[in-house]
């Protein structure tokens, strides 16, 4: 349960940092951020594999670059579902979830380098 806090936080900060740089995303607060966070949560952890299985044929032919229009999907399917957050088009949430990936990846490090 933790880890899933913590996780969720995390990515709440990428999120609200991501919005801060990127002019084609917005959001309406932190608690948006953070419903933000456990919606891709959840997308990330049960729809992408399942968009992933049935697309592999055309991520094979694109050498993975299909992945790309995976995570910009999931984006914007987040986008629908979370009042209060937009992007603008698909290059935002392409960048948004570039941005977002660095982040939390950078943050999960210095968790992970304080743990020990």
């Amino acid at each position: 349960m933790t880890q899933f806090l913590t996780k969720t936080l995390v990515t709440s900060v990428a999120i609200l940092f991501a919005v801060f740089i990127l002019p084609g995303v917005h959001i309406d607060g932190t608690m948006t951020a953070i419903l933000v966070a456990v919606v891709l949560g959840i997308l990330n952890n049960f729809i992408k594999p399942i968009l992933i299985v049935f697309t592999i044929p055309i991520t094979i032919i694109t050498l993975g670059l299909f992945l790309l229009v995976i995570n910009i999907l999931i984006i914007k399917w987040a986008s629908d579902i979370v009042p209060g957050f937009t992007v603008d088009n698909w290059f935002w949430a392409l960048l948004f979830s570039i941005i977002v990936s660095i982040i939390s990846s950078f943050i999960n490090t210095l968790i992970a380098n304080n743990k020990k």
